[in-house]
């Protein structure tokens, strides 16, 4: 399956199981402000296993294709720990998941499991919106002595924000799917109007300010 076919099935199931709700003529605020006309809660795959089946098929297919170093599959807290172990089954491959800080009681671990000095890690994200949660776990698998080969993820706003930020940290950023398959995929479906496709395509030159 070649990378533009798997985004679009991916979008496809993403708005079958309403995953993915557009709302570009009255938008949608997230809990960072940001007036939005999409939103995104990847956590319903869970509730569906043929779909989830294939975000774990899609993943492994990326991983086999492009990362085939990987050593070790991680799993960022919360979302992405289900789809990274699924996959690390699929591959045969150990887990681990990673906090978004470390516990304050215990061991303090902030990544749980057996992660080896040098080994090369694969960070697998639910969505990847400014880059910042999956950098973050990218920092802490190489602060454990980790090598961070990749970080993987469902969906992709495809925030310039977030591309500039990975191609700084110099770690691949590849999704199964993203904003511009997403909004191709509603329009072909009749789910979006000629106009709401033009206010999707404004909207991501500028979403911090566009319905400000």
């Amino acid at each position: 399956m070649n990378n533009n076919h798997l985004a679009k099935v991916i979008a496809a199931r993403l708005l079958e199981i309403g995953a993915v709700h557009l709302r570009p003529q009255e938008p949608f605020v997230w809990t960072s402000g940001i007036k939005s006309p999409i939103y995104c809660d990847n956590r319903l795959t869970l509730s569906y296993p043929a779909v989830r089946r294939e975000i774990a098929a899609g993943f492994a297919e990326v991983i086999r294709s492009e990362f085939p170093e990987t050593e070790v599959i991680a799993g960022t807290a919360t979302a992405g720990i289900p789809h990274a172990a699924w996959v690390a089954e699929l591959l045969d491959l150990p887990m681990i998941y990673v906090r978004d800080k470390a516990k304050g009681h215990g061991r303090k671990n902030q990544i749980e499991g057996l992660l080896a000095k040098g080994q090369k890690v694969l960070v697998i994200e639910d969505l990847i919106s400014t880059g910042g949660s999956s950098l973050k776990a990218a920092e802490a698998v190489t602060a454990e002595g980790g090598q961070v080969v990749g970080v993987a993820a469902i969906f992709s706003y495809q925030f310039p924000q977030a591309a500039e930020q990975f191609a700084e940290a110099g770690i691949p950023l590849r999704t199964l799917s993203d904003y511009t398959s997403l909004v191709e995929t509603a329009r072909e479906q009749a789910l979006i109007s000629a106009e709401d496709e033009r206010l999707l395509g404004e909207w991501r030159k500028t979403p911090l300010t566009y319905f400000a």
